[in-house]
């Protein structure tokens, strides 16, 4: 299970370095689905059996993050009709390797980390902040809007990780509120996006400080 559970872990932090390399939209999308189903069945890798608080917790990051989201993603896409991000702030290739120094640096501070927990917390924790750092940077260093959302979802996702360490001892409501959470707010920020789009024909958030009086 520990190999499993290793594997899984190297396939959240491959996931991470393809969504900064990338400069096509719609593999950004793929990949933070795909990075949806790498947490259902992290979830249940991480502890080794199936009840139903972890059964609920795998469908409902399997079926929101890894099918519902990149539907409502897509559709967006196919709306404002955009393929790349073009120009970002940071360039492809510096954020490729920003999120690898950020992964470095994320398994450097957990090692120095007092950890309790011996077989779960050594990989969860240096993904979780990986992670984070990868959706911080996407957020930061992207200027379409979308690719923003995807920088959000990957930032959510590293949450995520962290809080499999909690499962047991956090009541599941506090997990399916924080679904939630995310499932709305991804609605609002699609309708964000038809706003921005309609108005400026752009999804640029540059264009943003025109409504500035």
């Amino acid at each position: 299970m520990t190999s499993l559970l290793s594997s899984l872990v190297a396939a959240l932090l491959l996931i991470n370095l393809v969504a900064l390399g990338t400069s096509r939209i719609g593999t950004m999308v793929r990949a933070v689905a795909l990075q949806g189903v790498v947490l259902g069945m992290l979830a249940l890798a991480a502890h080794g059996g199936l009840d139903y608080r972890v059964g609920l917790l795998v469908v409902a990051s399997v079926g929101v993050k890894g099918w519902l989201i990149p539907v409502i993603l897509f559709r967006a896409l196919r709306d404002v009709a955009i393929k790349r991000e073009v120009e970002p702030s940071l360039g492809f290739l510096p954020s490729l390797l920003l999120g690898a120094l950020a992964t470095v640096l994320a398994v450097g501070a957990a090692n120095r980390l007092p950890l309790v927990e011996t077989r779960l917390a050594p990989l969860l924790i240096p993904a979780s902040f990986a992670t984070i750092a990868a959706g911080f940077i996407l957020i930061t260093a992207r200027r379409k809007a979308i690719s923003q959302v995807l920088g959000y979802l990957v930032l959510e996702n590293g949450i995520f990780v962290f809080g499999l360490l909690l499962v047991d001892a956090m009541p599941f409501l506090v997990e399916t509120g924080v679904l939630l959470d995310l499932l709305v707010g991804i609605f609002v920020l699609s309708i964000i996006i038809h706003h921005i789009n309609r108005e400026f024909a752009s999804l640029d958030t540059r264009r943003l400080s025109l409504l500035k009086e």
